[in-house]
């Protein structure tokens, strides 16, 4: 029995075979783009490549899904291996960082891109090549109690006064929350082509459509 027996029953044939043949990057392996890595291989995605530069810490553990005995490792390759581990997927992983100079080699290859770095210079390089190039991009973010899924379209990129993702307070469960809404909104848009956009706040555990109704 397959290990996508229970997706394969909520969602169809049809839309797992899609899955099989979508070519994804998530740019990032932290705690938004490291969670929502394994929930899109979960689900059925078979073509992932997953950017980040850094290395584990131990500040990561609570939010990410590494273990202590990787701390120091490399986030990209650990988060590929487990993945290999837990149910045979081959995730590529990039252990390098993303910039305005090499994007182009990066994201030539994909169809779909996933924004989850925790800098606005990286940021800002990815948005600008998908728009340039019509790539459809999906940002994900957070800050503290707010949470976004915003598509490239309506995208703005964050002031760098909050760049370091680690460097405020962050709950867990904000961040599976997130990260679970990204991946359906992706799963979607595979689906329909629809291009779903949300703001989260965690304090009253509200979800809205972005840009709000008037």
């Amino acid at each position: 029995m397959s290990f996508l027996y229970h997706e394969e029953l909520y969602r169809s044939p049809q839309f797992m075979k899609q899955l099989e043949d979508i070519r994804i990057t998530i740019c990032g392996a932290g705690a938004l783009g490291a969670n929502l890595a394994e929930s899109l291989i979960r689900s059925g995605v078979k073509q992932l490549k997953v950017i980040d530069r850094d290395r584990i810490e131990e500040r990561n553990l609570s939010t990410q899904p590494y273990f202590r005995a990787d701390v120091g490792s490399f986030k990209a390759k650990i988060l590929s291996a487990s993945l290999f581990r837990a149910v045979g997927a081959k995730v590529q992983a990039e252990c390098k960082e993303l910039t305005s100079g090499n994007v182009r080699k990066f994201l030539k290859d994909t169809d779909l891109v996933i924004d989850a770095f925790d800098n606005s210079v990286a940021r800002e390089a990815v948005t600008a090549f998908c728009l340039k190039k019509e790539l459809p991009c999906l940002h994900t973010g957070m800050a503290t109690e707010y949470a976004e899924v915003i598509w490239n379209e309506l995208y703005q990129v964050p002031s760098d006064a909050m760049d370091d993702i680690c460097d405020y307070p962050l709950a867990r469960n904000l961040v599976t929350l997130t990260s679970s809404i990204t991946s359906e909104v992706i799963l979607r848009y595979i689906a329909t082509g629809q291009k779903e956009n949300y703001t989260l706040t965690f304090g009253d555990l509200k979800i809205q459509p972005y840009p709000p109704a008037s």
